[in-house]
């Protein structure tokens, strides 16, 4: 018989902010560049998307959500991919700074 103590949580409860997200009746393509989308079109699309992350009761949760398993597309939690990227590059400098001077 399996021991249920060792057994994982419901998962539900690590993804059920999601269903107060503010893009979840948006147009997905919003948040998501086609390929090949550049300059001026891919910034107008980017700040619409963040537009409605602004207004968003789980901003926080989803912006920590999409950092932790490093989203590689779209925004998420009012970040762009770039964003994204340039934090956790911050966040590993800060790492191997704190790491090398110990």
């Amino acid at each position: 018989m399996a021991e249920i103590s060792r057994l994982p949580g419901p998962v539900m409860d690590l993804w059920e902010w999601q269903f107060e997200g503010a893009c979840r009746d948006a147009d997905q393509d919003l948040f998501f560049h086609p390929e090949g989308e550049r300059g001026s079109a891919r910034r107008r699309r980017a700040e619409a998307a963040k537009a409605i992350c602004a207004t968003c009761p789980v901003l926080k949760e989803c912006r920590e959500q999409s950092l932790a398993v490093r989203e590689p597309y779209g925004v998420w939690g009012g970040l762009s991919e770039d964003e994204r990227s340039a934090i956790l590059a911050e966040r590993s400098r800060s790492v191997t700074v704190r790491r090398t001077t110990a």
